[in-house]
């Protein structure tokens, strides 16, 4: 059975690094999700991987920028703005994600790309908050699943 890809360990292992203070805060946290997050799973963190480029080879290294976006959610309740809630998970992904910028080993780093804000006013107000990080990586040119 074949490895699984760095981009895919890397994914994980973000997923891994947010999930103990998503939780705490009383968040769900979902990775792509084909539907819009119900008012139930509400607030919620959603991890998207967005796009990748390679900015460079070396002989047989290829290195790679894996970009993902976090995407915090939060709707109206009593007591609560939702600015604020997603402002308050996307602080505590953030923290958590950079606290191991090397993810473990599997990364040469991860930086910030930018910010969005977005206020929705549908059934009841909603705000989402993306950001998005830029990871680098390095694999040999003839195999996902090894560091080059």
């Amino acid at each position: 059975m074949a490895a699984n890809s760095i981009r895919e360990r890397i994914l994980l292992a973000v997923l891994d690094a947010v999930r103990t203070p998503v939780e705490s805060l009383g968040a769900t946290l979902h990775r792509s999700p084909t539907v819009a997050i119900s008012r139930e799973l509400s607030p919620a963190l959603v991890v998207f991987p967005e796009a990748e480029q390679i900015t460079e080879r070396a002989n047989d290294r290829v290195t790679r920028e894996l970009t993902v976006r976090l995407v915090a959610l939060a709707r109206a309740v009593p007591s609560a703005i939702p600015e604020t809630e997603a402002d308050r998970l996307l602080t505590a992904a953030h923290a958590a994600l950079l606290a191991d910028r090397n993810l473990g080993g599997l990364c040469l780093g991860i930086r910030e790309l930018d910010c969005e804000w977005d206020v929705e006013d549908a059934d009841a107000v909603a705000a989402s908050i993306p950001a998005r990080y830029a990871i680098t990586y390095r694999t040999l040119d003839t195999d996902l699943s090894t560091n080059g």
